[in-house]
Formats: C-alpha cells, structure tokens, sequence
C-alpha cells in the first residue's frame, strides 16, 4: 500500500499527452491548446462607438448641428467637422476627428440641431484600436482550455482552425451480476447501476466524448474478453468495481493475462483504498472500487489529473483551497481522508454520511475535506485544506 503522493506520482509519470491535431475552431470546443496563439489583428480593429449617440469633437461640446449618421458595418464613414455631430450607433466606426460619444439619454434632438445636458470626459464610450489586445499580441498559451468563451474570443479575431492535443478515448467497463440497469422494478437483491453513468458525465465534463460502455457479468472469461477489446480502442481503461481479490473479483487476472503492466494496488486514504493501476505501452488503467463515493473520489483525486496531462492540461490537478472548519474531527488510523463536504463563505462542513456506498451526500457536496495522515486531530475554528470540486 502506498501513500497518496505517491500514487499521484506514479500516474502522471505515465502521463504523456496524446498527438497534435490542427481542427476547425467549432471542433476544438473542449480541447487544450498545442501552440501559443498570438493575435493576426487588433481587437477591435476600427476605434468603435460603446454606446449609441453622437460622435462629437469634445473640445466643441456646445448645441451641434446634426450632419449624417453611422452605422455597425458601415464602410463609408461620414466626416465630422468642428460644430457637428454624428448620430452614431453600438459597435459603429467612430469618424475621423470625433473623440468622444455622447450616449442620446445625454441629449435633446431638435430637427438637425443637438443639445448637450450633460458633457461626458472626453474619449468617453470610445472603444481604441486594441483595446483588448494588438495584433501580434499574445492571444491564448498553449495548455489553455478551450470553453466556449474561448471560441468566442478566437472566433473574433478571424482564426478558422487551431492546433489541439487530441482528447483520450475511454473505455468504461463495469462489473457486477448484482447491477441493474434502469427502467425496470428493481430486482430482488440487486442495485441499479449508477457508477457507469456517473463516470461518463465526469468524463464529459472535462471534455471527453469518446466513450465506450461496456458491462461485465463477473467470470473470468467475460472479463478477461471485455478488457482485450478495450485496449484495442481506448486510450484509458476505467474498471468499476471487480478489483479486490474475493472469490467473483476477475479483475487482476483478467488484466494480467492481458499484459497490464500493475505500478500500484491500494491506497492508504479513505475512501478509495482498493485502487489499481497500470500500463500498457501508452494505455493507461484504472481499477476503480465498486462502492459509488469512493469511485468518484478515485476519480477526482487520480483519474481527471490524469486525463487533464494526456489532454495537454498544465494545470490538472483539482484547486486547493482554505476553510475554516466548523467541527472536530479524529484521523486515528494515519490515513489520508477525502471528506464529502459543503464550503459557504469560506466555512467548511463535513456532512454526516461518509460511507464509500453513499451518493446522497456526494450530490450536494462542493468540496472534498482532505485530512492528512499525519493530522489526527483537528479542531473546530483550524484553517484546513479542500478540494474544490466547482470546476
């Protein structure tokens, strides 16, 4: 049994990123940049008007003549001269010597002439070239996750396609003759399932859509096939439940026979301790224990770093932060605890309801209490550490 540091060392020393691939923008949606991106223009790329009103020429900020008007997209811009205004929309080229919009809540209209109640500064609601950045300027680092804010801002400044760190291919198998899928009464003595589509949505959540389910009834022979023709399309194999070593858990051997290379079984934290991994060539396997909370504990603390560095993640660990913690609590068994807990203003509770079986706690959690080995008791009002699982 080894440590949690340690643990986490082994996986990402067999954590290489998957190959670059340059793909439309709209298909980048959920990837990590391969390159920096600097800016091919300014943006904006015109000085243009923030609000709609009148382009004016502040230092002759008196009753305007009103002489032509512009729009967003206009090519032709009016000329404005001293003594004048131009009647001037959002997003609309600001004209030549104008260096102020006035916004029309400001104004009085008279026929062509304008009044001004109230004189704003001057470049007031005057967007400059550049104001978000300069062409050449640098855009996005390479690493950068790709949100749809992202797409947004690369959209704007005109790029079609973008290098990208291919997303893994997972395959998801889970074990258990007790399992049952949903839609049908509840069998006696059987559960239904729910760590398959549990993983799949937190596998989606970071941005992997390549997803193979595949279910197991618990014999050797089924196991031992299921995982061959996971490794012949996956990048990374997750295993729920079947790792332990009880009379129907053919997980082991069924990797073993498949030349699965083991770097570490079990884990000395709770919950989560029945971990696996291993390796084959530049495959990577999870062995995930079967019970729900400490599946997705496994998942947070060693698979999505994980995944996050073979995604081209340079920050892929889930963010630390501090809490004041609102009860006791006793480590008595040199453990690493990951706690089901709730943050609010900076205020850590752990629930009740720790149990590696329980979901109904996980649901409504927003932060993972990490307890160290060495910490065997901590008291109410100490500052502790957490897992911020608002990602």
């Amino acid at each position: 049994m080894i440590a949690v540091s340690e643990a986490q060392k082994l996986i990402e020393a067999h954590s290489n990123t998957l190959q670059v691939i340059e793909v439309e923008l709209e298909e980048a949606f959920g990837h990590y940049l391969a390159e920096d991106l600097k800016a091919p223009i300014s943006l904006p790329s015109f000085r243009q008007s923030a609000m709609d009103g009148y382009a004016i020429i502040h230092s002759e900020s008196k009753n305007l003549k009103i002489t032509g008007q512009v729009q967003a997209g206009d090519v032709q811009v009016p000329v404005l001269k001293p003594g004048e205004a131009i009647r001037i929309f959002t997003g609309a080229p600001v004209p030549e010597l104008a260096d102020t919009v006035i916004i029309q809540e400001h104004t009085i209209r008279e026929g062509d002439n304008l009044i001004l109640n109230q004189i704003p500064a001057k470049n007031a609601n005057v967007r400059p070239v550049g104001e978000q950045l300069k062409a050449g300027d640098l855009a996005l680092t390479k690493g950068h996750y790709i949100n749809e804010a992202a797409i947004g801002f690369l959209a704007g400044l005109g790029f079609t396609s973008v290098k990208v760190y291919k997303n893994p291919r997972v395959a998801l198998l889970t074990t258990g003759n007790e399992l049952q899928e949903r839609g049908a009464p509840l069998k006696p003595n059987h559960i239904y399932e729910s760590n398959g589509i549990m993983l799949e949505m937190a596998l989606k959540r970071i941005g992997i859509s390549q997803i193979e389910k595949i279910k197991v009834p618990d014999t050797l022979e089924a196991t031992v096939k299921a995982v061959k023709k996971a490794l012949e399309q996956a990048d990374v194999l997750l295993i729920s439940g079947g790792i332990s070593v009880g009379d129907y858990d053919f997980v082991q051997e069924a990797l073993s026979e498949n030349c699965v290379q083991e770097h570490f079984y079990k884990v000395n934290q709770k919950p989560g301790k029945p971990l696996w991994f291993g390796t084959q060539a530049d495959q990577s396997v999870f062995g995930l224990p079967g019970n729900p909370a400490s599946s997705l504990t496994c998942f947070y603390v060693y698979v999505l770093p994980h995944l996050r560095l073979r995604m081209g993640s340079e920050k892929p660990f889930l963010e630390e932060r501090e809490a004041i913690l609102q009860q006791d609590l006793l480590n008595p068994h040199d453990k690493t605890l990951f706690l089901k807990a709730g943050v609010d203003q900076n205020r850590i509770t752990p629930f009740t309801g720790q149990a590696s079986s329980m979901l109904n706690t996980y649901a409504v959690s927003n932060a993972l209490l990490v307890i160290e080995t060495h910490q065997t008791e901590v008291k109410q009002g100490d500052t502790v550490t957490y897992l911020d699982l608002n990602f």
